[in-house]
């Protein structure tokens, strides 16, 4: 993997993330959050079937860039677990997406001996919007992949500042943790995946003991953490993200890479070579932060990838975008098989 340090691009903003989708997210209902309670549906390529009918029938011009991904991703025999509750606040639930294998397993009510890795996957979005139904194809082509896979969703801003998602995101991990082996995956084998703003959370959560500490949960106990395009170093201040942080917040005070405390389990930071969006001096002062606290670090680039596209080539039938999924896929492999 290319050295970040070696990287010389210029630029003609600050280091910084912008505010990437315009789209909110709403809270469900306490009711709907109540009735999903340990309630595990799994469903499949058929119902991805339903799904791309109806995406069919919609306007073209109503499509965001994620579902229309979305529309297109093969269910490949992934089932689905939707709407698990991880806390009891709107916004704190997950979706879990399982292997081919196990799905048949569960569906036909066969005896699982088997036990799979698992990501934990959570989505970007300038902290202020997305959903982990507009990040299904992640949870799909990771499952497809053979990864048991939580999609999470968290609180928002402005509504919710810093550090509430982070919180959240330290409690689904330590719900993951705790809960999968009942999903059947190893809990010894549990890594973090986030893009952009989500980066910025499964970093976060991680790297500072103390978010996880509640849970009884010490860094250490995850496999891996991978950051995509993360905003892990910059000041928030002169962006509109700042809408995502207190008005009283500083940098030094935020920052991840200036928050690392506890043992820590190894990290991929991988940048995109076209972005725009969140600059690359994030991941090299990560970077730089993780390996004086003496973590191990690998950096890649994701050659002709946009912010956008350095998730969106998750998707498989999108691989040939570039090779985020490659990279991503080798790493956990290496980490957790």
């Amino acid at each position: 993997m290319k050295d970040l340090k070696t990287r010389k691009r210029h630029h003609d903003h600050d280091d910084g993330h912008k505010r990437q989708h315009s789209h909110k997210t709403n809270a469900k209902s306490a009711d709907t959050q109540a009735a999903s309670k340990k309630v595990l549906k799994v469903t499949g390529a058929a119902l991805l079937a339903i799904g791309g009918a109806v995406l069919a029938s919609q306007s073209a011009q109503a499509l965001s860039p994620l579902t229309l991904v979305n529309g297109i991703t093969s269910g490949g025999g992934v089932g689905v677990s939707k709407d698990i509750l991880y806390g009891d606040q709107p916004l704190q639930d997950l979706d879990v997406y399982y292997p081919k294998p196990l799905t048949r397993a569960m569906t036909a009510q066969s005896a699982i001996s088997d036990r799979y890795p698992m990501v934990v996957f959570v989505h970007g979005g300038s902290w202020e919007s997305g959903s982990k139904e507009q990040y299904a194809f992640v949870g799909q082509s990771l499952a497809q992949a053979g990864y048991v896979t939580a999609v999470i969703n968290y609180r928002k801003a402005p509504e919710h500042v810093y550090p509430a998602y982070v919180k959240d995101t330290a409690q689904a991990i330590a719900w993951s943790l705790n809960n999968a082996a009942s999903l059947y995956a190893d809990p010894a084998r549990v890594a973090v995946v986030g893009h952009s703003a989500g980066a910025f959370n499964a970093v976060a959560a991680v790297a500072n003991e103390e978010f996880l500490a509640p849970y009884h949960i010490k860094p250490s106990d995850v496999g891996a953490v991978v950051g995509i395009a993360g905003p892990y170093s910059y000041d928030f201040r002169k962006f509109d993200s700042a809408s995502a942080f207190a008005a009283v917040a500083t940098p030094d005070e935020v920052m991840p890479d200036r928050h690392i405390k506890g043992k820590q389990p190894p990290y991929l930071l991988l940048t995109a070579e076209k972005d725009d969006i969140v600059h690359d001096s994030n991941t090299i002062k990560m970077t730089q932060a993780l390996k004086a606290a003496g973590v191990s670090v690998k950096n890649g680039e994701i050659a002709s990838a946009s912010h956008a596209t350095s998730i969106g080539a998750m998707a498989p039938p999108l691989r040939w975008v570039n090779d985020v999924r490659a990279q991503v896929l080798s790493y956990l492999d290496d980490a957790l098989k």
